[in-house]
């Protein structure tokens, strides 16, 4: 499996000193998702979770959404001319009863560190029907609850501790038990390996649980929140106008700017209890 961290020599100017010392980054690798044997996907991850990164991909997208739709995912060989395998190819064998993602999908993916699937041809194109409604989900939480959550999420960043350069997403639970975490140098690919993990364990849909993502909320994330059946998406910046919208057109509740005590509720805010 590839290096989660990388180290490289630097120049370090600290109050006019000037030393020389290694300096860890978070390593960046390309990762092809394949289907069936056929490339679907090239997206620039930080190895490490790449099952669960890929088969959260395809939830994401909606081509399955239960586990038994997952028969095996392997490491390819031939990513190299010596045909060896370099850990940056996943191909995900399918259920034949599921339909191939080729046929559905009208366009080929690239999707890098910073913003996810690019290149999608319209509005539409994106507003994956999901297979759940999260409109009906029961969760009620406490401000003070979520106001917690941020630290929680910035305790359990292992990687990030070592190099100030991954993003994380972190799945908790009503009563704030953190339930799983993510990192990546994407925060789309952080949110793609807890779905994935949560389909691999059979805990789809993700009822009754809260999303939080370190960096902004997207349209794409809001979008991977619905496809996996989670009520609620918390982020520690801002979400996008397109976010915000999704949000409330599928009464997802959508937290942003969550920083200590204080918090912006844009969709959903009925799920946010009174103090």
């Amino acid at each position: 499996m590839g290096r989660v961290t990388v180290r490289r020599p630097v120049l370090r100017i600290r109050d006019g000193e000037v030393t020389r010392r290694p300096d860890a980054l978070a390593a960046e690798e390309p990762m092809e998702i394949r289907v069936d044997g056929r490339p679907l996907t090239v997206t620039m991850r930080t190895p490490g979770d790449d099952f669960d990164l890929a088969v959260g991909f395809l939830v994401s997208e909606g081509v399955v959404h239960a586990r038994d739709h997952v028969v095996a995912a392997r490491y390819c060989a031939g990513a190299t001319d010596e045909g060896t395998n370099t850990y940056n190819v996943v191909d995900v064998q399918l259920d034949p009863a599921v339909s191939a993602p080729h046929a559905s999908l009208e366009r080929s993916f690239y999707t890098t560190s910073s913003c996810g699937v690019c290149g999608k041809a319209s509005l539409d194109a994106v507003r994956t029907s999901s297979t759940w409604k999260v409109a009906d989900d029961p969760l009620r939480v406490s401000p003070a609850l979520l106001a917690s959550l941020p630290d929680r999420l910035r305790a359990a960043q292992r990687v990030f501790d070592r190099t100030g350069g991954l993003h994380a997403a972190g799945l908790f639970s009503a009563t704030g038990e953190l339930l799983v975490l993510k990192e990546d140098v994407g925060r789309h690919n952080a949110v793609d390996k807890v779905i994935g993990h949560a389909l691999r364990d059979d805990l789809l849909p993700l009822r009754e649980t809260i999303l939080v993502v370190s960096g902004r909320a997207s349209f794409e994330l809001v979008q991977k929140a619905v496809m996996a059946g989670v009520p609620l998406l918390a982020a520690v910046s801002a979400p996008s106008s397109l976010a915000a919208d999704l949000a409330e057109e599928t009464n997802l509740t959508l937290v942003g700017f969550l920083r200590g005590a204080s918090m912006n509720v844009y969709a959903g805010s009925e799920r946010v209890t009174a103090p």
